[in-house]
């Protein structure tokens, strides 16, 4: 139980860090997946990164950049408590001894485990974060004139549950599931395995504070290098409308966005995924790995 309180404890706040370093990059990385596709001969409303960082701005003001982090900042503790501590849990069992240090292969295990337990936690999150984020540039579409506009996370789970009840809150699910799993499989892996490599050998409690944020870094990217189209499957899929959708699942919605744009489509917003990704997870790991290390 003590090293279940230190994972809880340090998942918190590496959690935390994670979130103030990158929401204003995954802000724009909703809002460039979710944009309608432009009639024929019009132009998208965002032309890319920078451009959706100025109207975003311009539009709401640089708070306008941290819009849907209310829903992520209530459950970050619990999110990033329960993937550590389940990873936590799962090198226990996999251990041939207390203490023993864990292959690159185990870490996998342990990270593909976590995936499963936070998807559950993660979906409804993302939903509301998801249609927080995205309502502007849905709002001005001429297919979503009608969008509704929400006052926060609240307004949001309220309007949801009006219309689709508690399932509503789940809608996305699988594709949460088939990026969590994979994604962090890979994360944890790759995290583990740079460790070890800057280490050289499978002790790695003396690294620095320099080799951990490299490896955290990097261990970020290799998640959305793994799952990116997954992920803008779930982002499509969490904001569309309720009675009258436009995709039917996941499978509908992927190939929906590859027959009308194509393999890009389906890498919408990767560029600020990937900007987020290395400081933000970069952030997260030192952050977990300093805290966890002072608790004993």
């Amino acid at each position: 139980m003590a090293d279940v309180a230190k994972d809880l404890a340090a998942g918190t706040v590496g959690g935390a860090a994670q979130l103030i370093v990158g929401h204003p990059f995954d802000t724009i990385k909703v809002k460039l997946q979710s944009q309608p596709a432009p009639l024929p001969g019009q132009p998208p409303k965002y032309s890319g990164a920078m451009d959706a960082v100025k109207q975003t701005i311009s539009a709401e003001g640089p708070r306008g950049l941290y819009k849907g982090m209310g829903a992520p900042l209530a459950t970050v503790a619990a999110f990033n408590a329960l993937l550590f501590t389940v990873r936590g849990q799962m090198e226990a069992l996999l251990r041939s001894e207390p203490g023993a240090a864990l292959t690159v292969n185990q870490q996998v295990i342990c990270g593909a485990g976590a995936g499963v337990a936070v998807s559950f936690l993660a979906c409804p999150t993302e939903l509301i974060k998801c249609r927080l984020q995205a309502q502007s540039a849905l709002a001005s579409s001429t297919t979503s004139s009608g969008a509704v506009k929400y006052g926060g996370p609240m307004d949001v789970a309220k309007h949801v549950m009006r219309e689709a009840g508690l399932r509503g809150l789940f809608k996305g699910l699988v594709p949460t599931l088939s990026r969590e799993v994979p994604g962090n499989a890979a994360m944890f892996g790759v995290y583990e395995a740079l460790k070890q490599k800057f280490a050289g050998g499978p002790d790695t409690s003396g690294l620095g504070r320099g080799h951990l944020i490299v490896a955290g870094g990097l261990a970020g990217a290799s998640f959305w290098a793994s799952v990116y189209p997954t992920d803008v499957v779930k982002s499509v899929i969490q904001v569309d409308d309720y009675r009258n959708p436009k995709y039917s699942g996941s499978i509908d919605a992927f190939r929906k966005i590859l027959a009308s744009e194509g393999v890009k489509g389906l890498y919408r917003g990767f560029g600020p995924a990937m900007a987020r990704s290395v400081p933000a997870n970069a952030a997260c790991f030192l952050v977990y790995e300093i805290t966890r290390s002072s608790l004993g």
